[in-house]
């Protein structure tokens, strides 16, 4: 389980930061601005396994994890708001633009509180789960259900399910030919991504981590292909 962990946990950390990034660039290359929030948010999303990947990096130069620990939660879910807030964003542009600003100022409400209680409370925020024999599996942190930020966590993920996967698919039932097709690889994006983070980072799903990490991957092409033309 531990070269599992990894190796998936590096796989998404390096390719949805060179996703993002690429992402970024095509924006500037197209001028199709939205494509830079979809970097912005897979960049983000990339940065939230940093602490995982510097763990595993750890393990494999000393044969142990690291020792000092206590600050790989607040490493990883730091830049989870950030992941967030641009999703919204995106979301709202397409879909709620004169009502975008209000909706995203709601988010960066959250998130603003999110991250005092990860910062401040972080004892009352993460739990972790540290290798029974060190170096045999990476340390794995979770949100504690009780507090502040599962519930704001929680609040997130169901809005980008339920206001980009649900809101992108009723705008492809409203529309027809080209414009359709987008919408619907857009919501498949979001769906995807969403169903895949909530398993991925408030739970621990095992051996089925390859799974859930190649389809996050995965949706960052479902969403390149709904914003990448013109048609938008």
């Amino acid at each position: 389980m531990g070269w599992l962990s990894g190796l998936t946990a590096s796989g998404v950390f390096l390719f949805s930061i060179i996703l993002g990034l690429f992402f970024v660039y095509k924006s500037r290359k197209t001028k199709l601005s939205l494509l830079l929030y979809l970097g912005l948010i897979y960049v983000f999303a990339g940065l939230v396994y940093l602490g995982d990947f510097l763990d595993f990096a750890t393990v494999l130069t000393t044969g142990y994890n690291i020792k000092e620990y206590s600050w790989i939660g607040i490493v990883n879910w730091m830049w989870f708001p950030g992941a967030i807030i641009c999703a919204i964003y995106l979301g709202a542009q397409l879909i709620l633009t004169k009502k975008k600003w209000l909706i995203v100022s709601i988010y960066i409400g959250l998130g603003i509180i999110f991250e005092l209680f990860l910062f401040f409370d972080p004892a009352g925020t993460i739990t972790y789960s540290i290798p029974l024999n060190p170096g045999e599996d990476l340390i794995n942190d979770n949100i504690i259900l009780e507090s502040v930020d599962f519930v704001i966590a929680l609040i997130y993920l169901l809005s980008i399910l339920i206001f980009l996967g649900v809101g992108f698919l009723s705008k492809a039932i409203q529309s027809t030919g080209a414009i359709r097709k987008k919408f619907l690889f857009l919501s498949a994006g979001a769906f995807v991504y969403t169903i895949g983070g909530i398993l991925d980072g408030l739970f621990s799903p095992g051996i089925a981590l390859i799974f859930i990490r190649s389809a996050m991957i995965i949706s960052a092409w479902l969403f390149y292909v709904g914003l990448g033309e013109k048609a938008i």
